[in-house]
């Protein structure tokens, strides 16, 4: 596992660090769950219901894949919050500064709710693939599947969570309402 992720997930755990929240640990959530559902599609391939073996290796390389940039998206999370730490901390004694310190402030902002977008788009991959697998794979995985179902969809719905929380520090009325329909898309697709 790559350092900065067992460090973010070791600041998640430690409630004395406000540094990391609910963006990091909702990439983390789905990398789990993609770790489990190329798990179940392993473990069902020696004895295939309803998909080929074939089927079963494509869900489990992707789930693989989605592992990493899920991990990857929870280190990216927590550098977009540090952006608003710092644009925040920015001097604002003249009217220049202030207007990079705004520039700055703004910059982070739409970073800081796409970051948890583009994660929330892969948790909903990770829970169209866990979807795919109910019903057509091992019956002994079951528990396993569903807890990955239910990760990815938290998942989905934290990220939503996260774009809303940076929403009222963009002034960008167009990028606001591209960011509420993305929303929008995300929640529908684990409906």
């Amino acid at each position: 596992m790559n350092p900065n992720v067992v460090e973010v997930l070791s600041k998640i755990m430690d409630s004395n660090d406000t540094t990391v929240g609910g963006g990091s640990a909702s990439a983390l959530s789905g990398a789990m769950a993609a770790g489990m559902i190329g798990m179940v599609a392993k473990l069902s391939k020696k004895k295939p219901v309803n998909f080929t073996v074939e089927q079963y290796d494509e869900i489990a390389a992707e789930c693989d894949e989605l592992v990493q940039k899920l991990q990857e998206g929870c280190v990216r999370d927590t550098e977009a919050y540090c952006m608003i730490v710092d644009a925040f901390k920015l001097p604002k004694g003249t009217d220049e500064e202030k207007a990079a310190r705004s520039a700055a402030v703004q910059a982070a902002a739409i970073k800081a709710a796409e970051v948890p977008r583009d994660n929330g788009r892969l948790n909903a991959r990770v829970f169209e693939l866990g979807t795919m697998l109910k019903g057509n794979s091992n019956p002994a995985c079951l528990s396993d599947l569903t807890s990955a179902l239910y990760l990815s969809e938290g998942g989905v719905k934290d990220c939503v969570l996260n774009v809303q929380a940076n929403l009222g520090m963009i002034k960008d009325e167009k990028v606001q309402a591209a960011l509420k329909e993305d929303m929008l898309e995300l929640l529908l697709q684990v409906i």
